[in-house]
């Protein structure tokens, strides 16, 4: 598992597993964002299975699937509403951490400067610069 901090109270991941979930918990996370629609995953990492095991651990658990290229007002308006409704640091998952990156720069647009917003999931090697006009506008 690899938690890339984007900041003290938001973090993405690539793919994790149940097992991974115990890690995340004593690293501080307290709610744990699933953005990876279970088409795209073995049926042991579907939601359910992801939901009962972060449940069982105390954690709170969000599902919102994001399909790549095609981010919806809705999936902006869940990240959003997750991370102001955290009770402490969020960590959101999906193949790469490039869509749990892509969902929380647009939920911030508006809150942070587009530099910000852009540079910050950059020094993990996620491009969002196409981004810009989206963020400089909202």
């Amino acid at each position: 598992m690899d938690i890339r901090a984007l900041t003290p109270t938001y973090a993405v991941s690539p793919q994790i597993s149940p097992g991974d979930l115990p890690a995340i918990k004593a690293a501080g996370y307290v709610t744990v964002v699933d953005n990876r629609p279970d088409a795209e995953i073995p049926s042991d990492l579907h939601t359910d299975n992801m939901r009962a095991a972060a449940e069982a651990l105390g954690l709170e658990f969000i599902a919102n699937p994001v399909i790549g290229g095609a981010i919806t007002e809705e999936n902006i308006s869940a990240q959003r509403d997750a991370i102001d409704a955290a009770r402490g640091p969020v960590f959101a998952y999906c193949a790469s951490g490039n869509r749990s990156s892509v969902v929380w720069a647009l939920a911030h647009a508006g809150r942070l400067p587009a530099d910000e917003l852009i540079g910050i999931p950059a020094r993990f090697g996620y491009t969002l610069e196409w981004l810009r006009p989206t963020l400089e506008n909202a």
